[in-house]
């Protein structure tokens, strides 16, 4: 890792990752199918969660799980094997009290944030329906991406892929069978796609537990000591990138209340158009835990400057797979959305978002990309002010289009200027902050 040329490492690192997309976006686009064909309004309840959904995987996986696999590359690269079993422990009760915190914000103000955002009579009753089921397991979801993230710390990003790609067997038709009752399973309608999700991450836990227990990661008795030290390595930079990820979602739980006041078929074509964007984020992110293993190494070893080199690579590179889905998106909208509906307000709206957003995908993917690479270098909040830029520039264009009675392509419009101005802010930071070796 530390000698070899970057883009084969970059790519032999991520390619179990990139595999783990096409069962991951498998899915997310099943569950949208089974819940398309109970109608409009299910899809408009799961569109009314999912930034919340987001948000509760981005914080674990990408935030959180930032963090760890970041104090653990450290670790590793150091030389220091001890500090890097006692952060299994640590990482562990992190990901214990933020499961706790997230089943209990969720179940309690749950409704008052979907109201918030425009849901209300059946839409409503189904996205708590759904939020319900799926948020009283978050305790399983924190688990499974720490252990994920604990492995690809390591430099194993094999063993997580292969985790979660079985997770993906089992969820698919599970889902089918309990959304719609196929199989002879009970049809407990948009209810049924959250219980398949809970069983998945039982069974993902439960093997990349194993492999840990197997690896040299595993804890002894001596490590299993707590220090505030070691929370606060991984904190660091976990509590930073949440604040990140908190921006994201609140970005698009804005944009979700916005759409939604354009009506359901509005908020239902905008949810299937937004899945299509979220496809590239899997992708990005296996480039960008990549990236977070090898920066963070490199940064261990003292060895910024190759560090900063890696960071460029990657970016490019996730650029190069946000501009192929967004230049397909914007060709050919209709046919991802008809995919999920047949309603012509479904296909309209869902059709103008790719259009006008697709074209600035891949500035969304360099900047995903710089982030995951900050985290490994320690140093990501200016990458977080990239996102508050985004985020002020949605709440302020998007509530003076709504005043102003703007149609929903203004909406859209705002949408795209955010990912302009968050690409190009996230490549100005990189480039200007200098990166210490440890």
């Amino acid at each position: 890792m530390l000698e070899a040329p970057i883009l084969p490492v970059l790519l032999r690192l991520a390619s179990p990752g990139i595999i783990l997309v096409v069962f991951q976006s498998a899915v997310s686009i099943a569950d949208i199918y089974f819940i398309g064909r109970l109608g409009t309004e299910p899809l408009a309840g799961v569109a009314l969660v999912f930034p919340l959904v987001m948000l509760l995987q981005m914080i674990s996986a990408g935030a959180m799980g930032g963090g760890v696999s970041s104090a653990v590359a450290r670790a590793l690269g150091g030389g220091n094997e001890r500090q890097a079993r006692s952060l299994v422990v640590h990482a562990a009760v992190i990901a214990l009290a933020m499961g706790l915190l997230f089943t209990l914000l969720l179940l309690t103000f749950g409704s008052g944030i979907f109201r918030l955002l425009g849901g209300k009579g059946a839409v409503l009753t189904l996205a708590l329906e759904y939020s319900d089921m799926l948020f009283a397991g978050a305790t399983l979801v924190w688990l499974t991406n720490t252990c994920a993230s604990l492995l690809r710390g390591s430099g194993n990003t094999l063993a997580p892929a292969l985790a979660l790609i079985v997770a993906a067997f089992v969820h698919i038709p599970l889902s089918a069978g309990l959304v719609l009752g196929a199989g002879g399973l009970p049809a407990l309608g948009i209810a049924g796609a959250a219980v398949a999700y809970l069983i998945a991450q039982i069974c993902s836990t439960a093997v990349m537990a194993a492999i840990l227990w197997r690896s040299a990661l595993r804890p002894r008795r001596e490590h299993l000591r707590l220090e505030a030290r070691l929370f606060r390595e991984i904190l660091r930079v976990g509590v930073i990138s949440s604040v990140n990820a908190t921006q994201t979602v609140l970005t698009s739980v804005i944009l979700t209340g916005l759409v939604g006041r354009h009506g359901t078929a509005a908020l239902a074509g905008y949810g299937v158009g937004l899945r299509l964007e979220l496809l590239q984020v899997p992708l990005v992110f296996a480039v960008g835990q990549a990236l977070v293993v090898m920066v963070a190494t490199h940064i261990g070893a003292g060895r910024a400057a190759r560090a900063k080199r890696i960071a460029w690579t990657g970016a490019l590179l996730s650029s190069g797979i946000g501009g192929a889905i967004g230049l397909g998106a914007a060709f050919f909208p209709e046919q991802w959305v008809r995919l999920f509906s047949a309603d012509p307000g479904v296909i309209d709206s869902g059709s103008s978002y790719l259009r006008i957003v697709g074209p600035l995908y891949p500035l969304f993917g360099l900047g995903v990309a710089l982030y995951f690479a900050s985290q490994g270098s320690g140093r990501v909040a200016p990458l977080v002010l990239a996102g508050s830029a985004r985020l002020a520039i949605v709440i302020a264009g998007g509530t003076a289009a709504v005043a102003l009675g703007a149609p929903l392509t203004a909406i859209f419009s705002v949408i795209a200027v955010g990912m302009l101005v968050y690409g190009t802010m996230s490549a100005w930071a990189v480039h200007r902050t200098p990166w210490i070796a440890h």
